[in-house]
C-alpha cells in the first residue's frame, strides 16, 4: 500500500513539473510568435510607464490607446519589457496563433492514427490494467 502512494505522490509531482514547465513554455511561445508577427520589446524607461507595465494583465495581449492611436501591448514584467504592436501585428499574430493551434492539431490527430494503427488505443497494447490484477 505504501508503495502505491509513493508511486501517486511521483506522478502527481511528475505532473506538476510537466504544468510549470508547460506554461513557461507557453509563455515563450507567445512571446516569439509576437515577435515573428512584428511585435516590438519595448523597455520602460519612466516611473510612469513601470507602472503601467506592472497594470496590464499578465499572459494576455491588451488593447491601448494613445494619442489617437490604437496599440496592442503583452506585459513582460518579469523582465520589465513589454512587446507592443499595431493593428496589422495584432492580426499577424492571430494569424500566426491559429496556423500553430492546426498545426498542433494534426499533429495530434497523427499521432492517434499512428497509436491506432500500432494496435495501442484504449491501452491495447498492454491489455489493460486488469490483465496484471493491480485493482
Amino acid at each position: 500500500m505504501k508503495q502505491i502512494k509513493n508511486s501517486f505522490k511521483l506522478i502527481a509531482i511528475l505532473a506538476l513539473m510537466a504544468l510549470a514547465t508547460s506554461c513557461a513554455s507557453n509563455m515563450q511561445n507567445k512571446e516569439n510568435l509576437l515577435v515573428a508577427a512584428g511585435f516590438r520589446v519595448i523597455t520602460p524607461t519612466t516611473p510612469a510607464q513601470q507602472q503601467k507595465l506592472q497594470t496590464l494583465p499578465a499572459g494576455k495581449v491588451t488593447l491601448v490607446k494613445k494619442s489617437g492611436k490604437t496599440y496592442y501591448v503583452f506585459p513582460d514584467a518579469k523582465n520589465n519589457q513589454a512587446y507592443v504592436g499595431g493593428p496589422k501585428q495584432y492580426q499577424a499574430y492571430k494569424q500566426l496563433r491559429l496556423q500553430q493551434q492546426m498545426s498542433n492539431e494534426n499533429l495530434e490527430a497523427a499521432e492517434m492514427n499512428q497509436n491506432a494503427a500500432m494496435g495501442w488505443e484504449a491501452w491495447g497494447g498492454w491489455g489493460g490494467w486488469g490483465d496484471y490484477g493491480w485493482y
